[in-house]
């Protein structure tokens, strides 16, 4: 197994290892470096979508504008504030399922998927 940086890794680049460059990551305001740790952490507080989400949404064909996605943002900052965890939210036809404290969407679905109109396993419910 080929090593970089003295870390095996399972696939060799196209150019070899000895064409490989650190690149440092520069912001959009200037010359200074950009600090892991601050992107990741600005990552971390963007709305999410599991896979499973995400395979709701194109099965389906549930899609978001800007202005839906800027009021589920908010609806999940309300509950944050109150400290719930897995929060139901109602934005406009569709309901969603909230990890709140990880800000994302586990699952969703809108009025035609609600069978039996009972929602379990969640502490709150923000209509959004």
């Amino acid at each position: 197994m080929p090593e970089i940086n003295g870390i095996q890794v399972p696939f060799l680049p196209v150019g070899g290892v000895g064409n490989l460059k650190h690149i440092p990551a520069r912001s959009n305001s200037g010359n200074n470096t950009v600090d892991f740790t601050q992107i990741f952490n600005e990552e971390l507080k963007r709305l999410k979508f599991s896979g499973h989400a995400q395979t709701r949404m194109a099965s389906r064909e549930i899609d978001l504008d800007i202005n839906q996605l800027e009021r589920l943002e908010s609806a999940i900052s309300k509950a944050d504030s109150k400290n719930c965890r897995e929060s139901l939210v109602m934005l406009d036809d569709t309901a969603f399922i909230i990890n709140v404290p990880n800000k994302t969407v586990v699952t969703l679905f809108d009025r035609s998927q609600m069978d039996e109109s009972v929602i379990t396993n969640i502490d709150s419910a923000v209509f959004a």
